[in-house]
């Protein structure tokens, strides 16, 4: 694979993180081994989705074949983005002391290990932890590949970040045809077991791949003071003429290392805003899906029948508007913006979440699966994404994973919040009283996106630039 061309046959010279992101920003496109690097680091958020999706797929028959309880599948189904709650913001500390290759890395190998764990379980115990070891490696990988694609990415690509909603969609679908091919098969009440050891193999591929071809943050090695690293993964991944500034006075001192006390920073200006919008948007997002993604069996039930294949093709068929989407949300998020685009897919998705309400199991059930339609459509084109998006364009380098890990926290603990909520508003109230209640979720996301105007997309700023106050401690390494 060729590399990028060079953008500049004369010597550019690094002096800090701010010289670096100025370097990359100059770009109008990503090609050749840019390109590849780019889509291999955002492959890691298809092993999360597909990780996540994984026991989905093949849960009816895992239930029966361990004999577990209504409890038990629970813990089971929430355990991963309950986990994730502490490792998002872990992943956010780690890459911000050690990088962000590394973390992505060792994340491969617990999530090899966590599904090779899950697949061989016996019982609920053995499943339990070898879900749990999941949810460690999908909060850490989710909160370090947003950063890292981040500092990749030219100020005028920053929608291209949205991809990651599609890829999410994408993955799941996958799983989900993986199981019906393992289903032809005629492995029986085993398929679970296929479907998620399946993904213990791409973790290993991926592994492969990303430890071969990933280079480290240019910007963030510059922030350290690695200006010679810096100067050299610049010339790896872009191909340009760079080097660092030796002369006297020329490179940047030496950064300290940031840790999980330097996080109040995100909560103070310039950056309250910013967090309070991503993580909002993260939270909300997270909660609708779910009140949705609890209502789509239902649908699906009903249209193909309930036969496992076609229960099977039935999910996959309303994943697929997930795909166009969350691709299209690269394209409004240029367009129109994170936080318009936002508004506009809360605004349909609070719509969508009334009438389904209103009307349920009184449409026809060709004209009530055109709600839920609507809504993944929207919801993977607009708020979907955009919060780690957001988060993940709003800070500096040397805490960006630190605010990624915060709003991943937050985007996790609303989706245990809509896994274990929404079902007992259901048995309380019935599913359509419970979809008009929850309609105030998108309501609350699209009040949040009308008074804060901060869009990372629409302002020209450097952010490495932008001076903070970092409490000042001592060092103890």
């Amino acid at each position: 694979m060729s590399d990028a061309p060079v953008q500049n046959t004369s010597i550019t010279r690094i002096r800090n993180a701010g010289d670096a992101a100025d370097v990359i920003n100059t770009l109008t496109s990503l090609a050749g081994r840019a390109n590849w690097i780019w889509f291999l680091a955002l492959a890691g958020l298809f092993l999360d989705a597909y990780s996540n999706a994984a026991l989905g797929a093949g849960l009816s028959p895992m239930v029966k074949q361990l004999g577990l309880s209504p409890g038990q599948v629970g813990l089971l189904t929430a355990m991963a983005p309950a986990i994730a709650i502490i490792s998002n913001p872990f992943g956010g500390w780690l890459a911000a002391r050690i990088g962000r290759v590394k973390p992505l890395l060792l994340t491969k190998v617990v999530f090899a290990l966590g599904a090779l764990l899950t697949a061989a379980g016996s019982d609920f115990q053995t499943v339990f932890a070898g879900r749990g070891l999941v949810g460690i490696a999908y909060g850490i990988d989710f909160a370090v590949a947003m950063a890292l694609l981040a500092e990749y990415t030219p100020s005028t690509l920053k929608g291209r970040l949205n991809f990651w909603q599609g890829v999410w969609y994408t993955a799941t679908t996958t799983n989900l045809l993986l199981t019906l091919v393992f289903y032809r098969f005629d492995v029986g009440a085993d398929i679970w077991r296929w479907s998620v050891g399946s993904s213990a193999a791409f973790a290993v591929v991926l592994l492969v791949l990303q430890l071969t071809f990933l280079v480290e943050s240019p910007t963030w090695l510059a922030a350290k003071g690695r200006l010679r690293e810096s100067a050299a993964a610049l010339r790896r991944m872009y191909g340009f003429a760079v080097q660092e500034d030796t002369r006297e006075g020329g490179p940047a001192e030496q950064g300290r290392q940031v840790g999980m006390t330097d996080a109040g920073v995100l909560f103070r200006k310039p950056y309250l805003p910013r967090t309070v919008l991503s993580t909002v948007i993260s939270l909300t997002q997270a909660m609708q899906y779910f009140a949705v993604g609890w209502y789509l069996p239902v649908i699906s039930l009903e249209l193909f029948g309930k036969e496992f294949e076609k229960a099977t093709i039935g999910s996959m068929a309303f994943n697929a508007v997930g795909i166009v989407g969350g691709c299209l949300a690269a394209y409004t998020g240029r367009r129109l913006g994170l936080r318009v685009s936002s508004m506009a897919g809360y605004a349909v998705v609070f719509v969508a979440l009334l009438v389904m309400g209103a009307t349920f199991k009184e449409l026809p059930v060709a004209l009530a699966a055109l709600l839920p339609v609507l809504f993944i459509f929207f919801h993977s084109a607009g708020p979907g994404p955009n919060g780690k998006s957001i988060a993940a364009l709003s800070y500096r380098s040397d805490i960006r994973t630190l605010g990624t890990g915060v709003t991943g926290m937050l985007g996790s603990l609303g989706s245990v919040a809509g896994l274990y909520l929404f079902p007992q508003l259901q048995a309380g109230i019935g599913v359509g009283a419970s979809l008009m209640v929850l309609s105030v979720v998108p309501l609350v996301g699209l009040v949040t996106c009308l008074l804060i105007k901060w869009d990372p997309t629409r302002v020209a700023v450097n952010l490495e630039e932008e001076e903070i106050a970092l409490p000042k401690r001592d060092e103890r390494r």
